[in-house]
């Protein structure tokens, strides 16, 4: 098979052999890059650390000066493209894949890699899903460039390197593929679903190969709750749903009170706050993997697990406020297990017997996860997976559930990720209409069987349209003119005296969707757009004319 008739294939929207080797190909794609980030931060971290992520062992001025000499060398990096490549992270990610096929800017990429490997190392309290994401959705984007592949296949690739970012981080191949369809694509369709899943597998199996199969809460022992637990975990939730709100409300109130200051010196603000608190309380420096692990090693120190609470959330939400490249999954991981450990004091006295911090650390991860994303199900399969215990489900629904509820019903509180899109101007919503279009290459519905004149001879043209089908599109080229569809003007009645009515014609490439084609005939509501081959402009492949773009709408409209 030629790489034309796999573009053709790929046009389509269905599920294929050749969109889940491409799903494959990014997600290796975005494992590599994903390998190389955070063999690069444990690499730079190995000279002056000496535990991966644990900075309580530099000394008071050194934990002062390394986030405000991070800040520097971040913001002069940005410099170099003038801050307009400094929109990254998963947010801009949704924005690209919803409006633009997953096309990524490569130098945000480059941003991102180095800006957000800079902070890990360093100790911002930021996480690693946010560049993982990002560089994965421009490894996919490459891809699809460098093969000219149709925009509705770049848009499901784009996904693919997404779900492979997530898995490659966190080694939740499941949660991944949910949290892909949950967040960021927004939609569950089956001939989507296939690839994402296979570039999951791909990511997590390579990061597997090379960092073993380890997970993030493997530290933490689940024991089983009994019945009577529940209903305080239904309070927790109403507590974890509360403390999302207010972290998501917070988050915003920086974002918006910092934004007339320019980046530079907002970094720089950055970077003295994390300094600060990093001389103050060490154990809140890093992505949150020191903070889970300080919780599972003393949970019955309520004084200083409260301190770091406190002290992370306040580097968290002013790293992330104040624009330092990285994630906010990873630190909100680490919070939700420190409050949850911080909640199992109480629930103690229900079980004395039974040691339940570890179980309810878990349990405070799924639900402040789940209530700051707007993703419960991704949480419930993060959970599932990190642990690998059954017992952990039914009370991780039930605080799921709860937790989302209170911040959605109680507080009106909406997923991090769409208010900072709305703050940014980034559109993320996408009409019906546009959305079913995205979903179907152009060259899959466009019209072959046409006629084309390079001469505007109205007696030639007249012939040929008396000769062809009234069906049969008939093209005529001038260089003046360009591309024209030419037919009879139907409004006289007498065949003799037809005039010849012309209509201008834009043109698209075979990459384009049908959503393109739309754009551009949705005002007259008539017309049509000529498909043009892609490595060459002057070559006509075939048509797509109004009537056929409101066909399939209606086909469309009445399956629903």
């Amino acid at each position: 098979m030629t790489l034309d008739q796999v573009r053709r294939r790929l046009a389509k929207p269905k599920t294929s052999a050749q969109l889940c080797v491409l799903g494959v190909c990014a997600g290796l794609i975005a494992a590599v890059l994903i390998i190389l980030f955070r063999l690069m931060i444990e690499l730079v971290q190995s000279f002056f650390l000496d535990s991966h992520d644990d900075f309580t062992t530099l000394a008071q001025h050194q934990r002062l000066l390394l986030p405000v000499g991070a800040a520097l060398i971040i913001a002069l990096f940005a410099s170099l493209t003038g801050f307009k490549h400094y929109r990254l992270g998963i947010p801009f990610v949704i924005n690209r894949i919803k409006h633009h096929y997953g096309h990524m800017p490569i130098w945000n990429s480059v941003n991102q890699f180095f800006g957000g490997g800079i902070a890990l190392i360093c100790g911002f309290s930021v996480g690693r899903e946010g560049p993982s994401v990002h560089m994965g959705a421009t490894g996919a984007s490459v891809l699809t460039e460098r093969l000219h592949l149709p925009h509705n296949a770049a848009r499901t690739l784009a996904g693919c390197g997404v779900a492979a970012g997530i898995a490659a981080s966190f080694n939740t191949p499941l949660a991944a593929v949910i949290f892909v369809m949950e967040v960021v694509l927004r939609e569950y369709k089956i001939h989507i679903f296939v690839p994402i899943m296979l570039a999951a597998v791909t990511g997590a199996l390579a990061t597997q190969f090379v960092f073993g199969n380890v997970s993030e809460l493997s530290l933490i022992q689940i024991e089983m709750l009994s019945f009577w637990h529940y209903p305080y975990l239904i309070i927790c939730g109403f507590a974890l749903g509360a403390i999302a709100f207010a972290f998501n409300q917070n988050l915003m109130l920086i974002i918006k009170t910092f934004k007339p200051i320019s980046m530079f010196p907002r970094l720089l603000l950055a970077g003295l706050i994390a300094g600060l608190i990093g001389y103050l309380v060490p154990e809140a420096m890093g992505s949150g993997m020191s903070a889970i692990k300080l919780a599972v090693e003393t949970p019955e120190n309520l004084q200083l697990l409260t301190t770091i609470f406190i002290a992370k959330l306040l580097a968290t939400l002013f790293a992330i406020g104040l624009g330092i490249p990285g994630g906010l999954i990873g630190p909100v991981i680490g919070l939700g297990v420190i409050m949850g450990t911080l909640m199992a004091f109480f629930a103690q006295f229900i079980s004395p017997d039974i040691a339940v911090a570890g179980t309810y650390g878990v349990l405070g991860m799924a639900g402040l996860l789940a209530a700051t994303l707007h993703a419960p199900l991704a949480a419930l399969t993060a959970v599932m997976e990190l642990t690998s215990n059954p017992q952990i489900v039914v009370p991780a629904m039930l605080i799921i559930s709860t937790a989302y509820v209170t911040a959605l019903q109680v507080f009106g509180n909406r997923s991090i990720f769409l208010q900072q899109l709305d703050f940014q101007g980034l559109p993320y919503q996408v009409s019906p209409a546009k959305e079913a279009l995205q979903k179907v290459g152009i060259v899959e519905e466009m019209e072959e069987d046409f006629k084309l004149l390079y001469s505007n001879d109205k007696a030639q043209i007249k012939e040929t349209l008396s000769a062809v089908d009234s069906q049969t599109p008939l093209i005529v080229y001038d260089e003046e003119t360009g591309y024209q569809l030419a037919e009879y003007d139907l409004t006289l009645v007498s065949d003799d005296s037809a005039t010849i009515k012309y209509v201008p014609l834009q043109g698209l490439s075979t990459q384009a969707t049908l959503a393109e084609a739309f754009e551009l005939l949705k005002d007259k509501r008539s017309g049509a757009v000529y498909v043009y081959n892609q490595k060459d402009s002057l070559q006509i492949m075939g048509v797509v004319r109004w009537d056929k773009l409101r066909h399939i709408l209606t086909m469309r409209n009445s399956l629903l």
